[in-house]
C-alpha cells in the first residue's frame, strides 16, 4: 500500500556519521580555546576525554532515554579539563564544544537526496526523527541546508527539541503531527538501528525499514518490514 508519509532517521540515513564529520572540528577548536586561555592540551588528549563523556555519559543516558545535550557534554569536558567553576575558559569550553561542528563537511549517503526527491514528487510528506547526539540539531539543520535539502522536509523531530529518543512513541507522534496528522498505518520510517528505529516504527504501526547501506546493525533486535542497501529502491518499495 502506498505510503502518505515518511520518516528518516539523520546518522547513517540521511548523513555519514564515519568518518565523524564534526569530530575533526571540535578538537581543533577545544585545542585553540585551552591555548587561548593559556592552557596547553593536545589534540590526542582531549580526544580520549571526549569518547570518556560519549562513552562514559551520552550512552548509557541514551539507553535510558534521559536527555544529554552537547552542553551538558561540554560541561563535562570542562570538568574532566579540571576547568569547571572557572569563569570564562569553562565557558568557551563549552562554546566551543558546542559550535564547532557549524563549520565541518558532511556527506550524504548514497542516492538519499535522488530518493527524497522522488518521493516529495509524489505528493509523499517527508520528515526527520533523529536521536541528536553531542551536536546539536541547530547544526544538523545547517548541515542538510548546506546540500540543499532541509526544504524537502515538512517536519522534524530532534529529540532535543522533542525532550525524548527513539525509540519512545512520543518522539515519533511528534513527527507524525507534525506531518499533518498522519496515520501511522500510511506511514513509512527508514531508519539504520534496531533498538530505536525498526522497534520504535513497529510500535507506532508504521512500515519500519532498516537501511544498511553504509552500517548493517549487529545488535540483536526487532527485523523491518524492509531491508534495503540502496535509497534508489525506496521510492519504488513505498510507493506501490
Amino acid at each position: 500500500m502506498p505510503v502518505d508519509a515518511v520518516t528518516f532517521d539523520y546518522w547513517d540515513t540521511l548523513v555519514r556519521a564515519d568518518p565523524p564529520p564534526f569530530k575533526r572540528a571540535r578538537l581543533d577548536a577545544l585545542v585553540a580555546t585551552l591555548a587561548a586561555h593559556d592552557r596547553t592540551v593536545t589534540a590526542d588528549e582531549v580526544e580520549a576525554l571526549m569518547g570518556a563523556v560519549f562513552a562514559e555519559e551520552f550512552t548509557p543516558a541514551w539507553q535510558r532515554n534521559e536527555q544529554y545535550t552537547a552542553v551538558d557534554a561540554g560541561r563535562s569536558l570542562a570538568r574532566r579539563l579540571d576547568v569547571a567553576g572557572q569563569g570564562a575558559i569553562e565557558d568557551a569550553v563549552v562554546d566551543a564544544f558546542v559550535s564547532a561542528g557549524e563549520t565541518a563537511t558532511t556527506e550524504l549517503t548514497p542516492g538519499v537526496a535522488d530518493a527524497i526527491a522522488v518521493l516529495v514528487d509524489s505528493g509523499v510528506r517527508v520528515g526527520i526523527i533523529c536521536d541528536v547526539g553531542l551536536t546539536p540539531s541547530v547544526t544538523l539543520r545547517r548541515a542538510l541546508e548546506g546540500h540543499g535539502l532541509l526544504e524537502s522536509f515538512g517536519h522534524w523531530s530532534f529529540s532535543d527539541d522533542v525532550g525524548v529518543y527513539k525509540p519512545d512513541a512520543t518522539i515519533f507522534r511528534h513527527a507524525l503531527d507534525g506531518l499533518g496528522d498522519v496515520d501511522p498505518a500510511r506511514a513509512a520510517h527508514v531508519g539504520d538501528l534496531r533498538r530505536t528505529d525498526v522497534a520504535g516504527a513497529l510500535a507506532m504501526g508504521m512500515t519500519a525499514v532498516r537501511y544498511t547501506g553504509v552500517a548493517d546493525d549487529p545488535t540483536e533486535g526487532p527485523e523491518g518490514h524492509h531491508v534495503l542497501a540502496d535509497h534508489a529502491d525506496l521510492p519504488g518499495l513505498l510507493l506501490g
